[in-house]
C-alpha cells in the first residue's frame, strides 16, 4: 500500500476558469509574492530603492488579492467553473482599482487624518470598499461570519442603541466607514498585519510541499513506520496528518488529503467505520495545534500578544504532543482489546524506499525548523524552506515541474492567498469596531466583575464562548473576537499571557470534533461511508484529552514550558502518566495490565476511578486551585491504586 503523487493536476483550482482570469490569478499571485517577499527581506533598504510605507503594502496586498475572490467564487459562495459574468467582473475592478488608489494617496491619509476626516471622495470609495470586503468575507468563509462581521462592524453606528453593557456613544457613519477603511485598526489592523509579514511565506510553503509530493511521503514514511504494528493504519492516521496538519495548518484539508487513505485502510483491518473516521478526524485536528506552523491563527497571535512566533511555537510543543500520546495510546488500547492487527509487511512500503525517494522533505523540515527556532527568522524561513524544496523538486524526477505544473502551483498559491486575506480582512472589522467604540476595556472589566474575580467562572465562559464561536466562524475569526474581548478579562485576573491565548486557541479548536457541527468528523465521516454523529460522537470520546488540555496548562504554565526547568519537568510527566490512564479508562485497556474485565459495574466503576486519578496526576499543582503536586499526586495514586485492585480482583482467569 504505497500513496501516489498528490494530484495536482487539472482538477485544480481554477481548472474550469478561461485563460484570460488564470492568467490574471497567476500574475496577481506572483506580484503578491513579489511585494511580500520585497518587504521581508528588506531589499527596498538593502539595494538603495524604494521602501513603500505600511499601509501602501497593505493595500497593495488588498488590491491584488481580494479581486480574486470575485473571480473564483460565484454568488453562491461555490467554486467558479465557467464564465465569469460582467457584475462579478465589475466588483473584482472595484477591488482591485480602490484598494491601489488609497496606495497612491497614503501620504496624504496619514498626513491629513482621513479616518476621521477624509475628503467627500475618498469617504464614497470606503463605503463601497467596507462593502467589498464583507462580500468577499461571504463568497470566501460563509454566511454565519458574513452577518457576524457586519453586524459587529456596524456597531460604532448604532451603539447608543444597544443594550446593558454593549451600549456606548454611537459614531457617525461616515467615521465609521473612515476609521474601518483608513485607520490601523480595522481592515489594516492585526489580522491583515499578520498575513503580510508572516503568513504568506508559510501558506507559500505549505502549497508547495503539496505540489512536490509531500503530502504522499508523510502517508508512506507513516505506513513504512507503523503499519505493521498493533492496530498499524490508526497510527499512520496520527502520525501523517499530525505532520501534514501542521504544514497545511487546515482540518479539513488535512483530513481529504491523508484521510483517503488512513481510513480505508483502517477499515480494512477491522476498524469501524465510525472509529476510522473519528480517528483522521482528531488527528487532523490535532495537526493544526502541532508545531511548527500550526495554521494562521498561530501568526495572529504572534502579532497580538507582540511576541516572537518562536515562542509560541515552543509553548505549543509540549500540549500537542500530550494530545497526541492520548490519542495513540487510545488506538493502540483499542486495537489490542479488539485483536486488530496491523497491514502485511510485503504490502508497505519500505523505511529505506520511502526516505530514499523523499528525504529532501526531512531535510527542509529540519531548515524550516532551524530557521524558525535558532535563528529566529520567522519572517523569511517559509521562503527558504519553500525555495529549498522547489530547487530540489526540479532536480529530482519523480515529481519534476513542467511550465503547465508551475502556473498551476502560482494559481493556487493565489488562490489561498486572496481567501485568507478577505477572511482576515473581513474579520479585522470586529477589532476596528470595539476599538472605534472604545468596548474593548469595558467589555473585559464587565466580564471580572460577572465572575466576581472568580478565575474558575471565566476560563468556563472562556471555554464555552470558544466552542460556539467555533461553530460559527473560523478558529482564526473566533480566537481574534475573543483575544479582543476575553484575553485581557483572564490576563487581569493573573493567568499567563500565553497559556490564556493559547487556551482560546485550543477551545476554538474543539467544534471541529464536537457534535453538533464537528466539521472534521463530518468529512472524515464521508470517506469512511459512517454515520456523520456516530461519527462526531467518536471523535469526541477519543480526542476527549483536548477539553483537559487547556485547563491544565492555563492553571500552571509549566505544562507549556514556562518555569522553572525541575517544576516543567515534573508537570508533564506526571501529565503524561495522567494521560496514558485516562487513555486506559476511556478505552477499558490499561497498558501493561490488559482489558479491564469484570462485571459491567465493575468495569465500570475501575473505568471511572482510572479517569480520575488520570485527572488527578495530570492537573498541574497551584496556589489557584489551592493543591500542591504532591497532593495531587498522592490522590491519583490513591485513586490509581483502587481502580488496579479492583481490576485484579474482577479479573477473570480466561482475560488474564
Amino acid at each position: 500500500m504505497t500513496a501516489g503523487p498528490d494530484d495536482t493536476g487539472e482538477r485544480g483550482l481554477t481548472a474550469g476558469l478561461s485563460g484570460p482570469v488564470r492568467a490574471w490569478i497567476a500574475i496577481a499571485s506572483a506580484l503578491s509574492v513579489t511585494i511580500a517577499v520585497w518587504i521581508m527581506f528588506g531589499l527596498g533598504h538593502a539595494l538603495g530603492l524604494y521602501v513603500p510605507l505600511e499601509t501602501e503594502y497593505l493595500y497593495c496586498l488588498i488590491g491584488l488579492l481580494l479581486p480574486l475572490v470575485f473571480l473564483i467564487n460565484t454568488v453562491s459562495g461555490q467554486r467558479r467553473s465557467g464564465a465569469v459574468p460582467f457584475y462579478d467582473g465589475l466588483l473584482a475592478a472595484a477591488a482591485f482599482g480602490i484598494p491601489i488608489t488609497f496606495a497612491v494617496v497614503s501620504d496624504a491619509m496619514l498626513n491629513e487624518g482621513w479616518e476621521y476626516t477624509a475628503p467627500p471622495y475618498a469617504k464614497v470609495l470606503s463605503y463601497v470598499m467596507w462593502a467589498l470586503v464583507l462580500e468577499a468575507l461571504r463568497r470566501s468563509a460563509g454566511m454565519t461570519i458574513f452577518v457576524i462581521c457586519a453586524v459587529i462592524s456596524l456597531y460604532p453606528f448604532y451603539a447608543d442603541w444597544a443594550p446593558g453593557l454593549l451600549r456606548a456613544q454611537s459614531t457617525a457613519f461616515d467615521i465609521t466607514a473612515g476609521y474601518h477603511i483608513f485607520g490601523s485598526e480595522s481592515i489594516l489592523g492585526v489580522p491583515m498585519n499578520a498575513f503580510a509579514t508572516l503568513v504568506i511565506g508559510f501558506l507559500i510553503f505549505g502549497v508547495a510541499l503539496q505540489y512536490t509530493g509531500g503530502g504522499a511521503f508523510f502517508l508512506n514514511l507513516a505506513f513504512a513506520l507503523l503499519g505493521t504494528h498493533r492496530g498499524g493504519p490508526g497510527k499512520v492516521a496520527i502520525f501523517s496528518s499530525g505532520l501534514m496538519g501542521s504544514m497545511s495548518g487546515s482540518v479539513i484539508t488535512n483530513v481529504l488529503t491523508t484521510g483517503v487513505m488512513s481510513i480505508p485502510a483502517m477499515k480494512r483491518v477491522g476498524f469501524k467505520p465510525a472509529y476510522a473516521g473519528g480517528v483522521e478526524a482528531c488527528a487532523s485536528t490535532g495537526g493544526v495545534l502541532m508545531p511548527p506552523v500550526m495554521g494562521a491563527t498561530a501568526f495572529v497571535m504572534a502579532t497580538f500578544i507582540e511576541m516572537p512566533y518562536s515562542e509560541i511555537v515552543l509553548a505549543a510543543a509540549i500540549p500537542s504532543l500530550l494530545y497526541y500520546a492520548g490519542l495513540f495510546l487510545q488506538i493502540d488500547a483499542y486495537a489490542a482489546r479488539h485483536g486488530i492487527k496491523g497491514l502485511p509487511a510485503e504490502e508497505l512500503p519500505s523505511v529505506r524506499t520511502v526516505m530514499k525517494e523523499g528525504w529532501y522533505f526531512i531535510a527542509v523540515f529540519a531548515l524550516l525548523v532551524f530557521m524558525l527556532l535558532y535563528l529566529q527568522r520567522e519572517a523569511q524561513a517559509p521562503f527558504y524552506a519553500s525555495l529549498l524544496l522547489i530547487v530540489i523538486n526540479q532536480i529530482s524526477p519523480r515529481h519534476r515541474w513542467d511550465r503547465a505544473k508551475l502556473i498551476r502551483f502560482v494559481q493556487a498559491v493565489g488562490t489561498m492567498l486572496a481567501e485568507l486575506a478577505a477572511l482576515l480582512a473581513g474579520v479585522g472589522l470586529i477589532i476596528g469596531a470595539l476599538t472605534l467604540s472604545g468596548k474593548v476595556g469595558s467589555i473585559a472589566y464587565e466580564l471580572v466583575a460577572f465572575a466576581g474575580d472568580n478565575i474558575f467562572l471565566l476560563l468556563v465562559t472562556g471555554a464555552v464562548t470558544s466552542f460556539i464561536l467555533g461553530m460559527g466562524m473560523t478558529v482564526t475569526a473566533a480566537y481574534i473576537f475573543l483575544a479582543v474581548t476575553l484575553a485581557p478579562a483572564l490576563t487581569t485576573s493573573g493567568l499567563d499571557l500565553m497559556a490564556v491565548h493559547l487556551f482560546m486557541l485550543y477551545w476554538g479548536m474543539v467544534s471541529f470534533i464536537t457534535p453538533p457541527v464537528s466539521l472534521g468528523a463530518f468529512a472524515a465521516a464521508s470517506i469512511a461511508r459512517s454515520d456523520p454523529m456516530k461519527t462526531g460522537l467518536q471523535a469526541m470520546r477519543l480526542g476527549s484529552i483536548i477539553y483537559f488540555l487547556p485547563f491544565f496548562f492555563v492553571l500552571n504554565p509549566a505544562l507549556i514550558g514556562r518555569g522553572p526547568a525541575e517544576e516543567v519537568l515534573m508537570v508533564v510527566l506526571s501529565a503524561f502518566a495522567g494521560i496514558v490512564l485516562i487513555a486506559g479508562g476511556l478505552q477499558g485497556y490499561l497498558l501493561g495490565f490488559g482489558v479491564i474485565s469484570g462485571g459491567r459495574l465493575v468495569s465500570l466503576a475501575c473505568r471511572i476511578l482510572l479517569i480520575l486519578s488520570g485527572i488527578a496526576l495530570a492537573l498541574p499543582g497551584n496556589a489557584t486551585l489551592g493543591l500542591s503536586h504532591s497532593a495531587l499526586l498522592g490522590g491519583g495514586a490513591v485513586l490509581f491504586g483502587l481502580a488496579l485492585a479492583l481490576a485484579w480482583i474482577a479479573r477473570s482467569p480466561r482475560t488474564a
